[in-house]
């Protein structure tokens, strides 16, 4: 047999097809496999990793791992020092992160996060078909209902359900005029191209100021420009402001130091021999300014590359073009097709106090992709939920630890909730599910357990308790070392559970 005829998942008929290699495909075919689910993943690239073999591209992650955490590093509770891993059954597979950092960070490096997702795949043996492009899809009927073709490089791929996690990886540009002048972020060159240059960079996100910190020891001058003020992830407590690592731009503009942050659009890119001419409207009051630079590198995003599938039906939204999706992240408009990886953001939850869900991140996404493969099980496959018994004199302590260490519900506050159901045989433990799946379509008594943020430094568990057709929301206190398991937490718990659950001691 040749090399390629000894590559996994030859086209055929399969019931599930994932398309996508990174970490969210990743962590879906490896709890798929374990579910005893049949499926075939398939990647244009060639090896795993995603976006992680190109970008970020100054080499250094946003995202965390301690490697010498409070907890032991094969346990699930260090996951919550993790977030970077992809989470396994065995304790031999988990926390791969921690061994590939060399020390210098607690933020991996791009090689490091690439090396790690590899490792994953080999010892897991996570099956992937690489250099298998994706390029249509269409429905067509079958005896069963209709299936989807997944048509490929490679030939077509006939299947029940879809499972789509390429990531939003497509370079997004604005039609300001001139726009298609200028280099997007994902063809920035290296960093000593530009140097003694004066440098522009449209967009004031995450990309644009890692940009500009990776070129201040290169540049003459970095302008950052766009019409809102940059949100800083130190002062509304989210990744979707720019993370402290990124801030020193900040500082060297205040001192004068060769950076200047603007807030103002873009009205018009020209160019002039080897100069660009910016021209700018300021927010502030609409004056006209315009600049000259050398170089203009346009931060301004990306969507998600869905290729035909809005054609098929598939409702996105946003500048991301991310799909509608259910709160197991399938298609609001074509079922069947489902969403793992960092495009599960699109399944936005309660956005309660205006925290946004984690799930454009591998803290997030990775829970979402187990959650999804024993939906899937249930609903496609007629699997049985594992539904282990708790006993009334052990919930309080259950359910402090929970709240206190569960790293589902700390990397997903108020977006997944742990769920216990309260029936006539007792406390049974549902596990994770989605809270707005928890709290809009369960029924029967339950009790569902999360991890909110307020958006003003505040931590603190939230129980949500359905009983007799109500559901009534207590929140817990805070704690200033985040721990709920202290006898005044205990306390208040139980003031919440005796007249619903008898026998809690």
């Amino acid at each position: 047999m040749s090399a390629a005829d000894e590559r996994p998942f030859p086209p055929g008929d399969y019931p599930v097809v994932v398309v996508g290699s990174g970490p969210g495909a990743i962590q879906l075919s490896y709890e798929l496999e374990r579910l005893g689910i049949d499926h075939a993943t398939i990647s244009a690239d060639e090896a795993p990793g995603g976006m992680f073999r190109r970008w970020p591209f100054f080499q250094r992650l946003l995202s965390w791992t301690k490697p010498y955490a409070p907890e032991e590093r094969t346990t699930r509770a260090f996951e919550r020092w993790d977030w970077n891993s992809m989470i396994a059954e065995r304790p031999e597979h988990r926390a791969l992160q921690a061994e590939y950092m060399d020390g210098t960070s607690d933020f991996p490096s791009r090689p490091e996060m690439e090396q790690s997702l590899t490792a994953f795949t080999e010892r897991t043996g996570t099956r992937i078909r690489y250099g298998c492009r994706w390029t249509a899809t269409r429905r067509e009927p079958g005896p069963d209902g209709d299936r989807f073709v997944v048509e490929t490089t490679d030939g077509e791929y006939r299947c029940r359900i879809a499972i789509v996690a390429v990531g939003v990886a497509e370079p997004w540009s604005p039609s300001t005029p001139g726009i298609e002048l200028t280099a997007h972020y994902a063809d920035t060159r290296s960093a000593e191209t530009y140097a003694g240059k004066r440098v522009f960079i449209i967009g004031k996100q995450n990309s644009g100021f890692e940009l500009a910190s990776g070129l201040l020891q290169w540049a003459a001058r970095i302008t950052l420009a766009s019409p809102s003020p940059a949100r800083l992830s130190v002062v509304v407590n989210s990744l979707n402001g720019v993370r402290a690592r990124y801030v020193q731009p900040f500082e060297d503009s205040a001192l004068g130091f060769g950076v200047d942050i603007l807030n103002a659009s873009i009205e018009r890119i020209t160019r002039s021999g080897n100069a660009f001419h910016v021209d700018l409207r300021q927010t502030v009051d609409g004056s006209a300014l315009m600049l000259e630079a050398d170089e203009v590198i346009s931060a301004t995003g990306f969507t998600c590359p869905l290729l035909d599938l809005p054609e098929l039906g598939v409702a996105t939204f946003g500048q991301a073009k991310l799909p509608a999706q259910t709160a197991f992240w399938e298609s609001a408009t074509v079922p069947g097709i489902y969403f793992a990886g960092t495009i599960t953001q699109g399944a936005a939850g309660l956005k309660k106090h205006g925290m946004p869900a984690f799930s454009g991140a591998v803290q997030g996404h990775r829970y979402n992709a187990r959650i999804l493969a024993r939906h899937l099980g249930e609903r496609h496959f007629g699997m049985d939920r594992d539904r282990p018994a708790i006993r009334p004199r052990d919930l309080l302590d259950y359910l402090l630890d929970e709240a206190t260490g569960g790293p589902e519900l700390w990397h997903q506050k108020g977006y997944l909730a742990r769920v216990v159901s309260l029936g006539s045989d007792g406390p049974r433990d549902e596990g994770i599910l989605p809270l707005t799946h928890a709290l809009d379509d369960g029924d029967g008594d339950s009790l569902i357990l999360t991890v909110e943020a307020d958006g003003a430094g505040a931590i603190y568990p939230v129980l949500y308790v359905r009983h007799d057709g109500r559901t009534e929301e207590h929140a817990l206190d805070s704690h200033p070392l985040l721990d709920f398991r202290t006898t005044a937490h205990r306390r208040q718990l139980a003031d919440m559970l005796k007249r619903v659950v008898p026998g809690v001691a």
